[in-house]
């Protein structure tokens, strides 16, 4: 355990001050100075320096990688907050885990600079157009990629991506500063960066390069074909519970003796599975723990089923009972039960197995992280942006147990509660601020479902033809008026009955 709180004041964090670093902290070994850039990371959030560049820092503390170092990258404008804090302490970030068993601390320095963010994206694009960079990653969440929830593919009327294709050297969005990039490359006869995203998507590549090259065609039909012939889009999936930091994960490093304006908390357990296409190289991150296969769709599904939808599965309970954390969440028996069971008749049996895991056992795993009282990973934070998770996380398991003819009873609830959720208040009454970027025309579709379940249904572009599945219609409209007439304990209650 690292705990200097007593022995040392809080150190501000900085390549100066890291041989000064209270004991049982880790910190790099490495001579930062000697590193070499190799990777543009756009969306410099806490997942990012959590796990990814902990894989990298990994490596960097066995001699390896030094010129594959992380250059961070942002295009919305509060990504420059970001980069002020990191550029203040050097690009370093201190992780603490939270382990039951106790906290520790490691400063993780594979970071080395932080573009500044600009409205045209010039540096951006300048520096993703260097040989140097062979890797451009991204974590910019799962709403992030304008797909068109109808066709799955770009959503080219979206007025950022108009913008892009009117303005295609000095682009508005994250895609349009990529296709930029590679256009400056292919005129310079440089090839390629692999293009590789960090996000919680199914097919995360796949989808990536469906909006690169998509985006590319609408302007230079002949650069999106190069792109398609000589770029890689590798999918992946990632996982590791980071949640999001305030004045008490600040305070925490502080206690800890290290003053970190932006340091990450996580819990004890990442992972991350990698498909190995990789059109200039890459990191041997298997080294650190990742593993490379060919079956990352497997690995993916696994974990975006269970973990990521078992996540809206007690978030929006939790938030209607008030709830504040994740944890709170699976110390409620009603909430608890509900996920178990779930998980178990309606989620499991629509999940292959993969090497080390059955679909049971990782069931097992995901409830006793969820259950982990160090990690503070916020109800709001978890049921935040459903219009996207519910869609990509929930929907697809719901339509496959359609398909099988099994069990939907309690998926139809999951969608029931996010419904109430969306009402706006919990049940004691209290009001749920707005925690969706389509707050208001959730809101009002939730408010007529009080009266009329199939108003919520009737939104298609999230439902779509199961708004006219009678298993789930049916099911989802008694739900909805129990919560509504008996509240949502008695809602549980009843689907664990």
């Amino acid at each position: 355990m690292a705990d200097g709180s007593k022995r040392h004041p809080a150190l501000q964090l900085s390549d100066a001050g890291l041989t000064a670093l209270p004991d049982g902290v880790l910190r790099p070994e490495y001579d930062r100075t000697q590193l070499t850039p190799g990777i543009v990371h756009i969306g410099v959030g806490n997942f990012h320096r959590g796990h990814q560049a902990w894989y990298l820092h990994r490596l960097m503390q066995m001699g390896l990688a030094h010129d594959w170092a992380i250059i961070g990258a942002g295009v919305r404008p509060g990504d420059a907050v970001m980069r002020d804090k990191l550029l203040a302490q050097d690009f370093l970030t201190t992780l603490v885990e939270l382990d039951p068993k106790g906290t520790s601390a490691e400063v993780v320095g594979s970071m080395i600079d932080f573009l500044p963010v600009e409205q045209t994206n010039a540096t951006l694009i300048a520096t993703m157009a260097h040989p140097d960079i062979r890797i451009v990653a991204m974590t910019v969440t799962e709403g992030g990629y304008y797909v068109d929830p109808a066709t799955g593919g770009l959503d080219l009327s979206h007025p950022d991506i108009q913008h892009d294709i009117a303005h295609p050297d000095t682009p508005g969005t994250a895609f349009g500063a990529m296709v930029a990039a590679l256009a400056k490359r292919r005129t310079a006869g440089t090839l390629p960066f692999t293009s590789q995203s960090c996000d919680n998507l199914q097919g995360n590549g796949d989808i990536l390069r469906r909006v690169v090259t998509t985006l590319a065609r609408a302007t230079d039909p002949a650069l999106a074909d190069w792109i398609e012939d000589h770029a890689t889009f590798p999918n992946s999936m990632v996982d590791c519970i980071v949640p999001a930091t305030g004045p008490n994960e600040i305070a925490l490093a502080r206690q800890l003796g290290i003053a970190d304006d932006a340091p990450v908390t996580h819990e004890n357990f990442r992972q991350w599975v990698i498909e190995d296409a990789f059109c200039a190289g890459r990191p041997d991150w298997d080294k650190a723990g990742a593993i490379f296969t060919d079956q990352v769709h497997a690995y993916e599904a696994m974990k975006i089923r269970i973990l990521n939808a078992g996540h809206q599965v007690v978030a929006n309970a939790g938030e209607l009972l008030g709830q504040s954390t994740i944890a709170d969440c699976m110390r409620h028996d009603g909430i608890a039960a509900f996920f178990r069971k779930v998980q178990m008749e309606e989620i499991a049996p629509y999940v292959h197995e993969v090497p080390g895991f059955t679909p049971a056992a990782y069931v097992d795993l995901i409830e006793t992280r969820f259950s982990n009282p160090a990690i503070h990973d916020t109800t709001r934070r978890v049921a935040f942006d459903g219009s996207s998770r519910h869609p990509g996380f929930v929907l697809p398991i719901l339509r496959d147990a359609l398909a099988a003819g099994g069990s939907v009873s309690g998926l139809s609830l999951v969608e029931a509660l996010w419904a109430r959720m969306c009402a706006g208040t919990r049940q004691d009454g209290s009001a749920i601020e707005a925690n969706d970027p389509h707050w208001g025309a959730l809101t009002a579709s939730a408010l007529a479902a009080k009266a009329d379940p199939q108003a919520w249904l009737v939104q298609s572009h999230y439902y779509q033809e199961l708004a006219n599945e009678s298993p789930f219609a049916d099911q989802f409209g008694t739900w909805m008026r129990m919560i509504w007439s008996d509240g949502v304990e008695a809602a549980l209650q009843a689907y664990v009955a």
